[in-house]
């Protein structure tokens, strides 16, 4: 791009924990503060520097925890401190970008912003670009809209949308209505998703006025609406502190997603844009092994020191953050992540059940280990 778009606001929601990536992701540094594809730099670097032709240094925003701000601020020292929202826990996804949409709307009276999370992988830059300029000339003819995913395979690890007709808006010419939003099917049902083409991946990124969202969530959320709406007003002054903590903890724990995107499509005021780029969500090392393998299913996949991983006649994934020398033998879809104070071995087909683990070490109160 040869300038920023001059209306536009990315926001990077910078939270949760990544607990299908234990024990690498943890919760003081969470999958976005680490380097998972071999490229020098955090996935939150990669988003930063994916936004910054769209928006501009001066034009990105991180909500994120007290826990990561520091490291934040260090992983993007270009981020201005005033654009660094900072939630007192942890309350979902529509509280952390309705938050950045309540404050920027006071600050930007008509702005767009851009929702994308902190710990996607994305390449092809241009065709994400594409995509995004789509999706900001659908918000300034006043839909709130999303960046579907175009499926290279019938996935069930991903929830997905139907489009519908298509619209005739000035600088969006692959958009679409939004006829529904599908949570993640059975195996039989991607492959009929797959087939259609009219069903892509739901990643997660909207755009939209701030002034739109808010009023969508002050339609469907009014009491979520009305305390986002309320620590904004006090965001820039000296009484931050004091509205944020009587405020904030109340507010209610629910996805952007139904707060926001599902009630819009049932009133056809959501679109939804075909992103014909690679996108991968990171969600757990059967994916992570796949994306550093390139998705080749023949290889082992190596992070960290791989001179002291040996390998023979084994496929599957090696996260090595010790020392210690790892030897792998004759086994397929192996993951192994060794930490120094934590061993996970699994295999890509039970990749999604190290959450559970995750939780049982929560019920037994291992918060050294989390």
């Amino acid at each position: 791009m040869s300038a920023p778009l001059e209306d536009f606001y990315a926001v990077i929601p910078a939270g949760g924990v990544g607990s299908r990536l234990w024990p690498l992701s943890r919760a003081e540094t969470p999958k976005f503060l680490h380097d998972l594809t071999g490229s020098g730099v955090s996935l939150l670097r990669n988003t930063w520097d994916r936004l910054l032709p769209l928006a501009g240094k001066d034009r990105i925003a991180v909500v994120t925890g007290q826990a990561h701000e520091a490291k934040v601020e260090e992983d993007l020292p270009d981020i201005l401190e005033s654009n660094v929202f900072i939630e007192a826990s942890q309350r979902e996804s529509a509280a952390a970008i309705g938050l950045a949409a309540a404050i920027l709307d006071r600050r930007h009276p008509g702005v767009i912003i851009g929702s994308f999370a902190a710990d996607h992988h994305i390449s092809r830059q241009r065709a994400f670009e594409f995509a995004v300029q789509q999706a900001v000339a659908l918000a300034r003819a006043g839909y709130i809209s999303t960046i579907g995913i175009a499926p290279s395979e019938p996935s069930v690890g991903f929830g997905y949308i139907q489009k519908g007709d298509e619209l005739d808006v000035d600088g969006a010419p692959m958009a679409a209505i939004v006829e529904r939003f599908v949570e993640k099917p059975d195996l039989e049902t991607a492959r009929r998703y797959y087939a259609d083409r009219n069903f892509l991946w739901n990643a997660g990124m909207f755009i939209t006025r701030a002034d739109v969202l808010l009023a969508e969530l002050a339609a469907n959320e009014p009491e979520l609406h009305a305390g986002l709406v309320e620590i904004a007003a006090a965001w820039d002054t000296e009484r931050r502190a004091e509205v944020t903590d009587r405020v904030w903890p109340g507010l209610k724990k629910i996805a952007i997603d139904y707060a926001v995107a599902e009630p819009a499509a049932a009133k056809g005021r959501l679109a939804v844009v075909p992103g014909h780029f690679d996108w991968d969500d990171v969600g757990d090392f059967a994916s992570l092994a796949k994306l550093i393998s390139g998705g080749r299913p023949d290889t082992m996949s190596v992070l960290g020191e791989n001179e002291k991983v040996m390998v023979d006649a084994s496929t599957g994934l090696v996260v090595s953050q010790t020392e210690r020398i790892i030897a792998v033998v004759g086994v397929d879809d192996l993951i192994v992540v060794d930490t120094p104070d934590a061993l996970l071995v699994t295999t890509s087909a039970h990749a999604q059940r190290v959450k559970s683990v995750v939780g049982t070490l929560q019920q037994n109160g291992r918060d050294d280990v989390l």
